[in-house]
Order: C-alpha cells, then sequence, then structure tokens
C-alpha cells in the first residue's frame, strides 16, 4: 500500500520576518554614516563665513561692533550706520551719489532715553521733540570717551527685507520690534 502524499516534505519551511538579519544592520549603519558624512560636508560649506571688516556676515559680528556693546544690546540694538550725500541739479535734472561710509551704530528703545538724559547727551527738549514725532535715538561713536553722533531717527515700518519677502522665500516675514 502507498500512503498518499500531501505535498509536505518532513522539514517544513516558515518564512522568517527577518530573511537576511545582517543585510539590515549592515543597510542601517551605511545609512547612519552617509547622514553624518552628509551633516559633516554641510557644516564645512556652512562654516566658510569670514567675519573681517571686508564681509559682515552675522549679527553677532554687528553686535560686537557697535559702539559700546554692552549698552546697545541691552538697552537697543546694534546697527550698520550708512551715511551718504545726494547731489541734484536742476537743469539739466540729474541726480548723483556720493560714495556712501559705513559705521557701527547703535538704535536706543524709547523707554530706555534716560540713559542718554543721565549722561548729558541729550537734552529734555531733544527728548521731547523726538518723542512729539514718535521717533526713537540712534547714535555711532563711543558714549564715553569720544563725542557721540546722536541724532533723533525715524523707524521706517514700510521698509521691508526683500532678501525674506521674495517669492520662493522659505521663511515667512517677521515683524520688527517698535523701538
Amino acid at each position: 500500500m502507498r500512503r498518499k502524499s500531501t505535498g509536505r516534505s518532513a522539514t517544513t519551511s516558515r518564512p522568517s520576518a527577518f530573511q537576511s538579519p545582517m543585510f539590515n544592520f549592515t543597510t542601517i549603519a551605511i545609512l547612519a554614516g552617509v547622514l553624518v558624512l552628509g551633516i559633516g560636508i554641510g557644516i564645512a560649506f556652512s562654516s566658510t563665513t569670514t567675519l573681517s571688516p571686508s564681509n559682515v556676515a552675522s549679527r553677532e559680528f554687528i553686535d560686537t561692533r557697535a559702539p559700546n556693546p554692552e549698552i546697545c544690546v541691552q538697552y537697543g540694538a546694534s546697527a550698520m550706520v550708512m551715511d551718504a550725500r545726494l547731489f541734484v541739479t536742476l537743469n539739466p535734472f540729474n541726480v548723483y551719489v556720493a560714495q556712501p561710509s559705513m559705521r557701527p551704530g547703535c538704535v536706543i528703545r524709547q523707554n530706555n532715553w534716560a540713559l542718554l538724559e543721565q549722561r548729558k547727551l541729550v537734552t529734555s527738549q531733544q527728548v521731547n521733540e523726538c518723542k512729539n514725532r514718535l521717533n526713537t535715538f540712534g547714535f555711532t561713536g563711543n558714549l564715553d570717551s569720544e563725542k557721540p553722533d546722536i541724532r533723533c531717527i525715524y523707524q521706517n515700518e514700510a521698509a521691508q527685507n526683500f532678501f525674506t519677502a521674495q517669492p520662493g522665500a522659505v521663511a515667512p516675514s517677521q515683524e520688527t520690534d517698535r523701538f
């Protein structure tokens, strides 16, 4: 008598969840290595910024170059001050621009004007005039050692940072602090 064959062999094999565990660990290790290498290359490319007077590329650099940096950062904001002269002729009509000069400066918040008054750098009349026009004070030059150039300045809220406002910019436009 013959037995009927069921089609099963004596050693039945079940499919395993991990067909090749060594392959999965190797793949993960390779991918992790590529990730670390990519991060390292990205850091190397992004850290080529040189902080020299010819290349002002960070807020920290501007903060350290501001006149009275500890006062400026605590009571206002460091700034880049640009002075330029415009010459306009009427006959014939032409506009000429002189070479601008750039220097470090500071903008003081309105609630910190007492600092300038205590040092007798601005008068109460100057403070009232500036306050009536809803402006604030900005200065260049050291407040302690030399005669600083302090002026009542207007915050132009219509000015925009066109680097972030362009189509395709990834960051939304940020609101500025009211000085």
